[in-house]
């Protein structure tokens, strides 16, 4: 007998069983779809997360108050408010003496207010930055200017707002030398930063930047800095800028030897570190979770073909009568099973490509710098993995098949 007989006899029977054929894949081509697209939207989300940490700059090092792990969040990530960060320890990194490969440095503070304007009221979030922050973090001014050195602690009432707010605020006029009012306080507009773009986190379209020390004294009422930020002249000074930071920082706050921090030092590499082994993590745990469903359409697989079996006795034993031997049953049986998979993980394949490329489109549209990516290894895996459940799901009714004796069969009814 050839090898073609079996393959000939399988698709007559499939074809011949369009429902139960068509209700059978199914449950491989939701399984395999689910794959592609947590894995597809694992990998695009990773490339967004990394694209805006890219855009900030990947030699910068960050000083957070409270201590922490190695490889652990500080306190103030876990939302625990500490006082231990100063403006003097901000002044004191600025020094080339203390840290000589720091090019520029910004302290950080941030609130929520209402924020008005003549033609608008809204809530918002606004930072307290030093002038150093355009170059920390790559900004660019497109109207007006940015703070002076000399306005950071001189509690200037001025504010730079992102592009977004801008239009918000001021949709029919300019907005450089207008006003507008913060918690009871007018302050003036002296600058628009160009737009950003939308960011995991936060969007910084949507802030107003204040002077470091005016944010501080008039409208948070602290005396104590959210964290501080840093450009390091070369990647391959990062490690020294941070041992210098950590001795200047110990000194200053006058810890013994043996004795925790009370602040945490990261940079952006750390951070794309943690931020990759948490999205890998994160991406195959929900891919594994996906995983259920080509098992539960494997089950479906075994299902449909130990009904197959028993509708197909008699057909059994006529051909074990005119010589086909056991492994030519199992062979036409396990095509079978492995054709409904093979046929599902192709359709799942391209039915989540398709959910992953509208995505690419939806998402772009909500202002996020969305990219459409769909990993090799996904498909292979789609396409494998159903093909494999597919035969192993129908060795069962394949072997079951083969045991049919063909006298038994003939007097089937």
């Amino acid at each position: 007998m050839k090898f073609s007989d079996p393959v000939k006899i399988a698709y007559r029977s499939l074809t011949a069983a369009k429902l139960r054929f068509f209700l059978t894949v199914l449950g491989i081509v939701i399984g395999v779809a689910a794959v592609i697209l947590v894995m597809s939207i694992g990998a695009s989300a990773q490339a967004l997360i990394f694209s805006q940490v890219a855009k900030v700059g990947s030699n910068l090092v960050g000083v957070l108050p409270g201590a922490s792990q190695e490889n652990g969040p500080p306190a103030s990530a876990l939302g625990i408010v500490t006082t231990t960060l100063k403006n003097g320890d901000l002044d004191a990194m600025r020094e080339k003496r203390n840290v000589p490969n720091l090019v520029a440095t910004s302290g950080y503070v941030s609130g929520s207010a209402s924020i008005e304007s003549p033609a608008a009221s809204l809530q918002t979030s606004f930072q307290g930055v030093s002038p150093e922050v355009v170059s920390v973090e790559n900004m660019e001014v497109a109207e007006g200017r940015f703070f002076f050195p000399e306005e950071e602690n001189n509690l200037s009432r001025i504010v730079v707002l992102g592009s977004t707010r801008a239009q918000d605020l001021f949709p029919n006029s300019g907005p450089i030398g207008e006003t507008v009012v913060i918690k009871k306080i007018p302050f003036r507009v002296v600058g628009v930063l160009a737009s950003r773009g939308g960011s995991t986190f936060s969007n910084p379209d949507d802030l107003v930047y204040i002077p470091l020390g005016t944010a501080q004294k008039l409208l948070l009422g602290i005396d104590y800095l959210n964290f501080i930020r840093g450009k390091v002249d070369d990647l391959k000074n990062m490690d020294a800028t941070k041992s210098d930071i950590e001795s200047l920082l110990r000194d200053r706050h006058k810890l013994e030897t043996g004795e925790d921090s009370d602040f945490s030092i990261r940079s952006t590499d750390q951070a794309l570190q943690v931020l990759s082994s948490v999205t890998d993590v994160l991406k195959y745990f929900l891919t594994a979770i996906a995983s259920i469903s080509l098992a539960v359409g494997g089950i479906g697989i075994m299902n449909s073909m130990l009904i197959a079996v028993n509708q197909r006795i008699r057909e059994v034993g006529l051909r074990k009568a005119v010589g086909a031997q056991p492994h030519h049953i199992m062979i036409q049986f396990l095509i079978e099973s492995g054709v409904v998979a093979g046929f599902g993980g192709i359709v799942g394949i391209l039915f989540g490509v398709g959910i992953a490329f509208l995505a690419s489109i939806i998402i772009p549209k909500l202002g996020y710098d969305w990219q459409f990516i769909v990993p090799g290894s996904s498909i292979a895996i789609g396409f494998v993995v159903s093909f494999l459940i597919g035969v192993l799901f129908g060795l069962y009714p394949a072997w079951k098949a083969s045991k049919i004796p063909p006298i038994e069969a003939l007097r089937y009814e």
